[in-house]
């Protein structure tokens, strides 16, 4: 598949973006913030950016094959969880910093969910590396390894707007946020397999399931291979439990 752009340049509003992949689809966006705190718990709340698109789709389940996916969580839950994202992108990386952890302990480490990571990797020339270095160290290290380096690898993102569509994520640059995730031995593995192969077909693989599913944003959600289009934690976490319902 060919590298995909949004068309236009970026606006510098606070926590806020719209991609658009091209023309004849769709911007969309998505936002996360803190709305408060209760106890100990925070409150996740997500809007999503065509209000009007609700509901669409959202009682159609499409088959997915999840084999050689990186994921989180025991391989035995009935719920799966995808997340599309793009390693440029900033609401993606709120979505890890502060909707993820909730997510996490919610329903990943209390086996509800196996959670997996696909590429859409549209933004710019630095998404597309990126997914194809994150796919070798997947090949070469295996998933803990990735999930450090994913982790690490989207707090390092760059925060000034601007810099979404300039090089930022070089290979240098991979392999040294490798190395902190991991280990120097671990990152010059990588670099090494990096430069012999650098794992495009399993982005493209990625990225027809990305054409299946009609995924047009990120960060998109998909639960047991329906598109997730509630507007809070809560409507997500109902998704799930009525997926699970589904399974038994």
């Amino acid at each position: 598949m060919a590298k995909q752009k949004p068309k236009g340049k970026s606006k510098a509003k606070s926590q806020t973006k719209n991609y658009v992949r091209n023309k004849n689809q769709k911007s969309s966006s998505w936002i996360f913030w803190f709305i408060g705190i209760i106890a100990l718990g925070i409150i996740v709340v997500l809007f999503v950016g065509n209000p009007g698109d609700k509901g669409k789709d959202s009682n159609q389940s499409v088959s997915i094959d999840y084999k050689g996916q990186p994921y989180l969580g025991d391989q035995s839950a009935d719920v799966k969880v995808i997340e599309f994202g793009d390693y440029k992108c900033p609401i993606c990386k709120n979505f890890n910093m502060s909707f993820f952890p909730e997510v996490d302990k919610d329903l990943i480490k209390t086996g509800k969910i196996k959670f997996y990571f696909i590429n859409y990797p549209f933004i710019n020339v630095d998404s597309r590396r990126s997914a194809q270095f994150a796919e070798t160290v997947y090949a070469e290290l295996g998933n803990d390894s990735f999930w450090k380096f994913h982790e690490l690898l989207y707090k390092k993102q760059p925060s000034d707007p601007e810099d979404e569509h300039r090089d930022i994520f070089k290979e240098d640059f991979l392999v040294k946020t490798l190395a902190e995730a991991t280990s120097e031995k671990d990152a010059a593995k990588v670099k090494k397999a990096f430069s012999s192969s650098n794992h495009d077909e399993d982005v493209k693989k990625d990225e027809a399931l990305v054409s299946k599913l009609n995924v047009d944003s990120t960060p998109t959600l998909f639960v047991n291979g329906k598109k997730f289009t509630g507007s809070t934690y809560g409507d997500f976490k109902k998704q799930v439990e009525e997926a699970a319902k589904g399974k038994k």
